[in-house]
């Protein structure tokens, strides 16, 4: 779980950059940027969705 979760996280900086990149590049010019920032957004919202099925199926746990 630990490697999808690392890997999830150097995709949204990926495309995170890549929208920057994109930005600086196009000077605004095009969709590159929003594309990118959107496939950020999947990115994160996927994160959040495996992390919570991961705590409900008792793959993530809590230590008090």
């Amino acid at each position: 779980m630990k490697i999808v979760v690392i890997l999830f996280i150097v995709l949204i900086f990926a495309s995170l950059g890549s929208a920057l990149y994109f930005l600086v590049k196009d000077k605004g010019a095009s969709t590159r940027t929003a594309k990118a920032l959107t496939w950020r957004v999947v990115f994160s919202i996927t994160l959040f969705a495996l992390l919570m099925l991961g705590y409900h199926f008792g793959l993530i746990t809590t230590k008090l």
